[in-house]
Parts: C-alpha cells; structure tokens; sequence
C-alpha cells in the first residue's frame, strides 16, 4: 500500500537552495520565507527574496492571500527543479508573515540545525 501522506515542510533558508545543498532535490517539501519581490497575477508566479537568494514561487493553488510587494511570505510546498538546475516551488500553503525579523530567522534556524546535528551525533555515541 502507498503512501499519500503530505509530507511537512523541510525548514530551509533560500541560500540553502543550490544545488550542492541537501535540500536541493526535486520534489522535496519545503518551508521557505522571503519578502516579495515581485509578483504576476496573470501567471501567478511571485518571486521571493532574502539577502542576494531569490526563488520562483507557483502560487496558482493558493486562495485568499493578498500579496502586496515588500511584505514578507512563508511557503510550504515542493520543489521543481528544471534542466538547467533552475528551481521553482509549487506552493501549497502561504501566508504573510509580515513583523518577523529575517535576521532572527536566520539565527534561530542555524540554532535549530545545530541542536539537530548536536542531537544527532548523541544518539550515534550513545
């Protein structure tokens, strides 16, 4: 029997989304967040941005969200990797996230890893 299951969103910064990083995978279920940069409602792509990194976000399944430019976003969905290692997501869920501070973002997402891989390696020395 196979699983359906929706998987969670994998955590994720966009400069984690190059292609030697793990994350970097087609189909993977991702959680990224990022101030709109742009946004099309013909094609419903919007395009996201932290620091220098920016993603394509396909937003056509997503109702009720009013995206205004300069706000910040968070996306859960999966990624699409093109032949020319170009990467978009499609996302399932979205919602503004305006008043987060990137920068603590960051921090506590790079805490986060590192209390996993502290996590990690206990249970392999153990």
């Amino acid at each position: 029997m196979a699983s359906s299951a929706i998987k969670h969103g994998e955590l994720v910064s966009l400069d984690d989304l190059h292609p030697s990083s793990a994350f970097f995978k087609q189909g993977a279920s991702l959680r990224v967040t990022g101030k709109l940069q742009e946004y099309s409602v013909e094609t419903a792509i919007a395009i996201i941005s932290d620091g220098s990194a920016r993603l394509k976000i396909n937003t056509e399944h997503l109702r009720d969200l009013n995206f205004r430019v300069g706000s910040i976003y968070q996306f859960i969905g999966e990624l699409v990797i093109e032949p020319n290692n170009e990467t978009m997501m499609q996302a399932r869920v979205g919602r503004n996230v305006d008043g987060i501070d990137l920068n603590l973002y960051q921090q506590s997402l790079q805490l986060l890893r590192q209390f996993q891989a502290d996590h990690m390696n206990d249970r392999t020395t153990t």
